[in-house]
């Protein structure tokens, strides 16, 4: 197993203060949006075997075999399928989707034969591969997930008594609900800005109104008016206005599929994804919007915003999902519990969120019945031995055997192959 030494990214929408505190570091003054942890080549995390750091991606690249076993490379080929991130929003993210398999291939050959650099501003696909995501709140969070049941957006709509509003909620109360959450969705996003910008303005002071008022939306307003605050004017606001407001506690988690639309508001959470960079952005965002091409990829299906629970497996909590290419869970470490084994076909990342969790290569100490005294003696990483604080985290290749012990949150994220 190697420690990783990993990338925080600063995107605007960062939290200054969320990662630090987590990892026990100086807040900078800056954002801190995202900590990668994988192979993916825009920050690759590091590792060192004696020869000084080297990209994981390098590593992997010069072995697949070994790094990701025979599985997972028959699998997904040779490279690491996912990508684990510790995500921290202090502000609203881009009201997104993104692509199913199929779409991605397709978009991705589309924007190859047109000769559109790999890293022009205005390419969507990035790639082959589609997104799919989980996110785990580690705080309370809150996010957009999917569409609202047509009725039920309709009556928030009507809440806010504005005329301009009034077709969109004829519409959403009268049409199939495919059709009437496709109309009102592309007639938001499609107006031209200086046109709608009004009528967003006055939604979202009539939102703050309603949420101050009270009443079963009231943080449903809030979080629009919130939005509205960074993005004043932006017809995304109104497009957020169609889909559900959901608050995770600490645990809970949210899927996100193809073609689901969403948006992550503020909170720290674990983030686990297939390893691509397509993202379909429609407003709440300066980077590149592309609505026709985001409309050709969304779908237009009510519901509520799915939020997951973990089940917990002989005291592994596996978040359920319907894809291969992840898998995460967790362990809650309690002191003095038996070092517990841990083995895998599939590559691994190990991720300490709470306490300290010692990490143990081969089969010492598993099953022994002694306890956590069955880690002891020397530095942290004596004998193959690994402690990882809040943050850290480490890379384990297939068939390696481990013991994991100490009181703290350990998350697993590895491959089903």
């Amino acid at each position: 197993m190697d420690r990783l030494a990993n990338t925080v990214r600063p995107y605007a929408w960062g939290s200054a203060t969320a990662l630090p505190e987590l990892l026990g570091t100086a807040p900078t003054g800056e954002p801190q949006a995202e900590m990668w942890m994988g192979a993916h080549p825009g920050a690759p995390s590091r590792i060192d075997r004696g020869a000084g750091p080297v990209s994981l991606a390098e590593v992997i690249d010069a072995a697949p075999g070994t790094e990701l076993g025979a599985d997972a490379v028959r699998a997904f080929g040779p490279r690491l399928p996912f990508l684990l991130k510790l995500l921290a929003a202090g502000s609203p993210l881009s009201l997104q989707v993104h692509p199913d398999p199929a779409q991605a291939k397709e978009g991705f050959a589309d924007e190859e034969r047109r000769g559109v650099p790999a890293d022009a501003a205005h390419r969507n696909y990035k790639d082959a591969n589609h997104k799919p995501e989980l996110i785990v709140a580690l705080t309370p969070f809150d996010g957009l997930c999917g569409f609202r049941h047509p009725a039920q957006a309709a009556d928030l709509l009507a809440d806010l008594d504005l005329d301009d509003l009034a077709p969109y909620v004829d519409i959403l109360r009268a049409s199939p609900e495919e059709d009437a959450l496709r109309e009102v969705f592309t007639a938001v996003l499609s107006a031209e800005h200086h046109a709608i910008a009004g009528t967003v303005e006055r939604a979202a002071l009539a939102a703050g109104r309603l949420a101050d008022k009270g009443g079963p939306y009231a943080e449903d307003y809030a979080a629009y008016a919130g939005i509205a605050h960074h993005y004043p004017g932006d017809p995304g606001v109104l497009a957020a206005m169609l889909l559900n407001h959901v608050r995770l506690q600490p645990g809970e988690a949210l899927f996100l599929g193809a073609g689901i639309p969403h948006a992550y508001l503020s909170g720290l959470g674990v983030e686990l994804m297939a390893n691509s960079d397509n993202v379909l952005r429609c407003g709440l965002t300066p980077k590149h919007v592309d609505v026709p091409e985001l409309l050709r990829v969304v779908r237009f299906e009510a519901g509520d915003a799915g939020v997951l629970r973990p089940e917990a497996v002989d005291g592994e909590e596996i978040y359920d999902t319907p894809i291969d290419e992840f898998r995460l869970s967790r362990f809650a470490l309690a002191p003095g519990a038996t070092p517990r084994p841990l083995v895998s076909r599939t590559p691994q990342i190990l991720l300490c969120t709470a306490g300290a969790v010692r990490v143990r290569g081969g089969d010492a100490g598993a099953g022994d019945g002694t306890g956590a005294d069955a880690f002891t003696g020397g530095s942290a990483e004596a004998g193959g031995e690994l402690t990882l604080s809040p943050g850290e985290s480490v890379f384990v290749p297939p068939g390696e055997r481990l013991t994991i012990a100490g009181e703290g949150t350990l998350f697993r994220a590895t491959v089903v192959a």
